[in-house]
C-alpha cells in the first residue's frame, strides 16, 4: 500500500507540473492586462546594431504611458489628433535634425512618432522617408545609465517597452530587441520576435516567468510560436528551473486570445484519503461570465462512495461594491463498508460576503456576512480544509444581512437586518427575521430659540429623543427549523423609547441632570392561563393558551443625578524620581423612580383562577391571590413587578504619578505615569424594597505596569451576612442571606465574583506593528465599507502565519491570561475558570521563520490546539510547513508553491488531515 501511495504521489507531481504549465501560459496570452516596464536583462545594443533580441507578446496593453490607453504626448509636443492618418507626424523635446540628402529625420529627447495607429515614444528616433524605416532606442545619460527606452503601441494592441526596435511603415514588418515586460504578475524575457506584413508575430526562444530577477530562477520556455489577432499557436513548451530544462512539457499548445475573461476546464488533483479512499479533488469548470462576475464549479469524488460539490462566485463593480458567494454540499462515508458507520453523512455550508464602498451611496449602506453550515461541517471537513483553530474550537456560527439609510436630512437612521445564530454544540438555531431599528441620530431641543443671545433659558435646555426597535425571532432545533409549524413559534414585537432630559450646572462645580424615560412595548399576541387543581401534595396543572391580537403597555421612569470632579495633588521633594501624585475622583449620585406596573389596575397582570372561575382564585402559601402576566414568554416580556425608588451611587478614581526623566529629549525632564485607571465602585439602594434594599457593589478598573503591560480586573462584593440552619427533612445544613450588613458585625463585604486578565508581548516592535496593522486594517475597513464581521474575518487572515509572514520582526512571544472566580449569593458552589493562550515566531535566518501558537486548558490539564509552522522564502517561490502534533485535530501539510497568484496551481502539496487517521 505504501508503494502504491508513493507511485500516486509521483504521478501527482508530474500532473501538477503539466497543470502548472497550462496555467502558466494560458493566462498570459488569454487575458490582456496592464504591463509595467522594468530593468532590462540584456546589454544595451549599439544604435542600429542590437546584440540580443527578445520577443515581446503582441497582446500586452495598458502600459505606463497613461491610464486611458492613449499615449500621452511629450511636454511641449503637439497633441495627438490624427491617430489613423496616412501622414506621419513627429515631434521632439530637445531637437530635430533633417538630412535632406538621404531623407533621414533625427529626433532627440522625448521624441514621438504617430503613423496609422502606430504610436512610438523614445529618447532617440530616426525615420528614413526613402526606405520607410523607423528606428527607435534609448540613450545613455551622463552616468552611463540607459534611459528613454522605446514605448510603443501597435494598432489594436496595448503598450510595450523594448531596448530598441525597427519598423517599416510601408510593409508593416519589424523587429523588436531587448524586451523585459511585466504582465499579470509575470515577466517576458529573451528570444526573437518579428512582425510580419500580415500583422502576425513570429517569436522564438521566449521565456515567461513570475520571477522578477534579470536572470529568472525558473520559467516556461516557449521554443517558437505564432501570434495572430485571435489565437496563439506554439511549438514545444517546457519547464525550466535554474537554466536546467526539465522533461515536463507539452509538444504543442493552442490558446484563444479573447479580450475578455475566458472559460475553461479545471483539472482535478489526485490523492488518497485513508478513510474515503483514492480521490480526484476539485476538478470542474471555470465560467468567465464578464469582467465583473465569474463562477467556478468544482467536484470531488472518492472511491469509497463519498463526493462533494462546490460552487464559488466573485463579483465586483468598481467604486460600488464587491463580494463573493461559496456553496458547499458533501455526502461522505466514514468507517468500514457494511457497518452502520458507513452510512452517508451529508454536510453543507453557505458563505456570502458583500461589502459596499463607503462613498458609493452616501447615506445608505448594505452589507452581508453569511456563514451557515451543518452541525458537523467544520469538524468533518476541517473548516473546508483551512484548519482555522478558532473555527475548529468554536461552537457558534453568526450571520447577518443589514441595510441602513439616513432619513430626513440625517436626523433619523433606519437600519434593517436579518440574523442567524447557530449553536453547534446544542444543535439549535436562532433566527431574527427581520430586526429593524429607527432612531434619532441626535436629540432635538423643541423649546430652544433660533436667535438665542446669552445663556439659554432653563426650558431651552430640554432635549427629546426617540428610538424604535422591532424584531421577529425564533429559537429551535436544526431538525425542525424549516418545518411549517415553526411559523407559529416566532416571537415578535415593537418597542418605542422616548427620553426627555435636561442638563445644567449647579453652584458652578456640579453637573445636574433630570430625565423622564418613557417606554412602550407592542406585542401581537398574549397568553391566558387556566389552573387545574390536583390532589394534595401535587403541583397544580397549568394550561396556557396563546391569544392573537394587539397587546400594548407603557412604562416610565423619572430620575435625576448629579456629578462632579475632585482633584488632589501631593508634591514630593525627597523621594528620588517621584515628584508628585495626582488623584482625580468623580463621584456621582442619581435617583430613579418607577411605579408598580404589575398593579392589576394597569391590566398587565391577571388573576390566576382554577378552571377560569372568578370565584375560585389561586392563592399562595400566605393566602394572597396569585397573578400572572399576559406578556409572559413574549419577545419583550412583561413589566417588572413592584415599584422602585433607586438611589444609585458610585465613585471613579484615576491616579497618576509625575516622575523625573533625566534623558528626556523634550527638555521638560519629567513625564506622567498612570498608576490606576478608572477604578470604579458602584451600587444602588431601593427605598421602596421591603428587604435587601442595598445592591451588591461592583468594582472594576485597570492598572498599567508599563506601556505594553496592563492588568484589567473586576469584582462583585455582597454586603449581606450569611446565615445557616439544619434542614429537618434531610439533616443537611442550609445557607441563606440575612437582611443584615457585614459591617454591622465588623466584617468587610464578601467577594462573590472576581476576575482579571492581561496580555503581554515580549517584543515591543512586534506589539507596535500589531497595533499599527490593526489600525490600518480598521481604516481600510472603513474606506471599503466592510461590516464588523467581514473586518474580523480579514483580521483572522492577517493573523494566519501561512497567509502573511513578516521577516522584519526578528522574534516575538506573546501570551494572554484570564482568571475568573465566582460563587452563588451565599458563597457556595465555587467555580474557578482560567485560560492561557500564547504564540510566537522567530527568524532562524533572513529567509527562515518558525511560528507556533498554543494554549493551556486548565479544566482538562492539557494543551489546547497547538500548531507549529516553518516558512522558507525562496524569492519567487515559498515553502511552508504546518503541523498539529497532538490532540483530536492532528494533521500536517507541506506546500511548495510559486508566490504569484497567476500560477497558484503550480505547487506541490503533501497533507495528512486529522480525519484520515483511521
Amino acid at each position: 500500500m505504501k508503494l502504491l501511495r508513493d507511485i500516486i504521489f509521483i504521478k501527482r507531481l508530474v500532473l501538477l507540473s503539466f497543470v502548472g504549465i497550462l496555467t502558466f501560459v494560458a493566462p498570459v496570452f488569454a487575458s490582456p492586462q496592464q504591463v509595467t516596464p522594468v530593468r532590462s536583462n540584456t546589454k544595451t545594443a549599439p544604435l542600429g546594431k542590437p546584440n540580443k533580441t527578445t520577443a515581446i507578446p503582441d497582446d500586452v496593453k495598458n502600459g505606463p504611458i497613461s491610464s486611458n490607453n492613449k499615449t500621452a504626448p511629450a511636454k511641449g509636443s503637439p497633441q495627438d489628433t490624427a491617430k489613423t492618418s496616412d501622414k506621419l507626424e513627429y515631434s521632439a523635446k530637445d531637437s530635430t535634425k533633417v538630412n535632406k540628402k538621404d531623407g533621414t529625420v533625427y529626433l532627440y529627447g522625448r521624441a514621438r512618432v504617430i503613423y496609422q495607429g502606430l504610436e512610438l515614444d523614445a529618447d532617440y528616433i530616426t525615420y528614413n522617408d526613402k526606405t520607410k524605416n523607423i528606428f527607435a532606442s534609448g540613450v545613455k545619460n551622463s552616468k552611463g545609465k540607459y534611459v528613454g527606452r522605446p514605448i510603443f503601441k501597435m494598432p489594436g494592441q496595448g503598450n510595450s517597452i523594448a531596448d530598441s526596435l525597427r519598423y517599416n511603415t510601408e510593409t508593416g514588418a519589424g523587429k523588436i530587441f531587448g524586451v523585459f515586460t511585466e504582465q499579470e504578475g509575470g515577466f517576458f524575457s529573451g528570444g526573437i520576435a518579428k512582425k510580419q506584413p500580415d500583422d502576425e508575430i513570429h517569436s522564438k526562444g521566449q521565456l515567461y516567468s513570475t520571477c522578477n530577477l534579470p536572470h529568472p530562477h525558473f520559467g516556461i520556455h516557449i521554443t517558437k510560436g505564432i501570434v495572430t489577432e485571435k489565437q496563439i499557436i506554439t511549438g514545444p513548451v517546457y519547464l525550466e528551473i535554474e537554466d536546467i530544462p526539465l522533461p515536463l512539457g507539452l509538444p504543442f499548445a493552442f490558446f484563444p486570445k479573447p479580450n475578455k475573461k475566458s472559460s475553461g476546464f479545471i483539472l482535478p488533483s489526485p490523492g488518497e484519503d485513508y478513510t474515503r479512499g483514492f480521490f480526484l479533488r476539485e476538478g470542474g469548470y471555470y465560467i468567465g461570465l464578464n469582467d465583473y462576475w465569474d463562477a467556478k464549479i468544482l467536484g470531488t469524488i472518492y472511491t469509497r462512495g463519498s463526493h462533494q460539490l462546490d460552487l464559488t462566485s466573485n463579483y465586483t463593480k468598481r467604486y460600488k461594491y464587491n463580494g463573493n458567494v461559496a456553496l458547499t454540499y458533501g455526502s461522505n462515508r466514514y468507517g468500514i463498508e457494511g457497518t452502520p458507520g458507513y452510512a452517508p453523512v451529508k454536510d453543507f455550508s453557505v458563505r456570502w460576503s458583500h461589502s459596499q464602498n463607503a462613498n458609493a451611496n452616501p447615506g445608505s449602506t448594505f452589507s452581508a456576512s453569511v456563514n451557515i453550515a451543518s452541525r458537523g461541517f467544520n469538524k468533518r471537513t476541517a473548516v473546508g480544509g483551512y484548519y482555522d483553530p478558532t473555527q475548529l474550537s468554536s461552537n457558534n456560527l453568526n450571520s447577518s444581512i443589514s441595510y441602513s439609510k439616513m432619513l430626513f436630512d440625517g436626523l433619523f437612521n433606519l437600519s434593517m437586518a436579518a440574523r442567524v445564530d447557530q449553536d453547534i454544540s446544542r444543535g439549535t438555531t436562532t433566527l431574527q427575521l427581520p430586526d429593524m431599528n429607527l432612531g434619532m441620530t441626535r436629540n432635538i431641543y423643541p423649546f430652544a430659540s433660533k436667535n438665542t443671545i446669552g445663556d439659554p433659558k432653563w426650558y431651552e435646555k430640554i432635549s427629546v429623543g426617540y428610538t424604535m426597535q422591532s424584531s421577529n425571532t425564533v429559537t429551535a432545533g436544526d431538525s425542525i427549523l424549516f418545518k411549517k409549524d415553526i411559523l407559529n413559534k416566532f416571537r415578535n414585537g415593537v418597542q418605542h423609547n422616548i427620553p426627555i432630559a435636561m442638563n445644567f450646572n449647579v453652584l458652578k462645580y456640579f453637573n445636574f441632570n433630570t430625565s423622564i424615560n418613557y417606554t412602550e412595548r407592542w406585542h401581537f399576541q398574549s397568553i391566558r392561563k387556566t389552573f387545574l387543581r390536583q390532589t394534595a401534595g401535587t403541583p397544580d396543572l397549568v394550561k396556557i393558551d396563546t391569544i392573537p391580537g394587539f397587546n400594548r403597555y407603557g412604562t416610565y421612569t423619572v430620575g435625576g443625578g448629579v456629578t462632579t470632579k475632585i482633584y488632589s495633588t501631593a508634591q514630593f521633594k525627597n523621594l528620588g524620581r517621584l515628584k508628585a501624585l495626582r488623584h482625580v475622583m468623580t463621584p456621582s449620585v442619581s435617583f430613579g423612580y418607577t411605579p408598580n406596573f404589575a398593579d392589576p389596575k394597569y391590566g398587565n397582570y391577571l388573576p390566576a383562577l382554577y378552571g377560569g372561575n372568578p370565584n375560585d382564585p389561586v392563592r399562595d402559601q400566605k393566602g394572597d391571590p396569585v397573578y400572572y402576566a399576559k406578556q409572559e414568554g413574549l419577545l419583550y416580556g412583561p413589566p417588572g413587578t413592584g415599584s422602585s425608588a433607586n438611589i444609585s451611587f458610585g465613585i471613579q478614581n484615576n491616579v497618576e504619578a509625575k516622575v523625573l526623566v533625566p534623558n528626556d529629549t523634550t527638555g521638560k525632564g519629567e513625564k506622567k505615569v498612570p498608576i490606576i485607571n478608572n477604578l470604579s465602585i458602584t451600587s444602588s439602594y431601593n427605598l421602596l424594597a421591603k428587604s435587601f434594599k442595598l445592591s451588591p457593589f461592583n468594582v472594576s478598573g485597570s492598572t498599567p505596569f508599563s506601556d505594553k503591560f496592563q492588568v484589567n480586573y473586576q469584582a462583585v462584593l455582597n454586603p449581606y451576612v450569611v446565615g445557616d440552619s439544619i434542614n429537618k427533612f434531610n439533616g443537611n445544613r442550609d445557607y441563606f442571606l440575612l437582611d443584615k450588613y457585614t459591617w454591622q458585625r465588623g466584617r468587610a463585604p464578601r467577594v462573590t465574583s472576581f476576575g482579571f486578565s492581561f496580555d503581554y508581548s515580549l517584543n515591543p516592535e512586534a506589539l507596535k506593528r500589531r497595533n499599527d496593522t490593526e489600525q490600518d486594517r480598521k481604516m481600510d475597513a472603513i474606506q471599503k465599507g466592510l461590516t464588523p464581521e467581514q473586518s474580523e474575518a480579514l483580521a483572522k487572515v492577517s493573523r494566519d502565519p501561512n497567509a502573511f509572514v513578516d521577516f522584519n520582526i526578528p522574534w516575538n512571544f506573546a501570551f494572554r491570561y484570564s482568571f475568573d472566580y465566582s460563587t452563588d449569593a451565599v458563597g457556595r458552589n465555587r467555580r474557578i475558570t482560567n485560560s492561557l493562550s500564547f504564540n510566537g515566531d522567530a527568524n532562524i535566518t533572513p529567509k527562515w521563520k518558525v511560528t507556533f501558537d498554543s494554549g493551556w486548558n486548565f479544566e482538562t490539564n492539557s494543551f489546547a490546539i497547538t500548531r507549529f509552522g516553518i516558512y522558507r522564502d525562496l524569492h519567487c517561490w515559498d515553502m511552508s510547513f504546518s503541523w498539529i502534533p497532538f490532540g483530536t485535530q492532528q494533521m500536517y501539510s507541506v506546500d511548495i508553491k510559486v508566490k504569484a497568484s497567476v500560477l497558484q496551481d503550480l505547487k506541490l502539496s503533501k497533507r495528512k488531515n486529522y480525519y484520515t487517521r483511521y
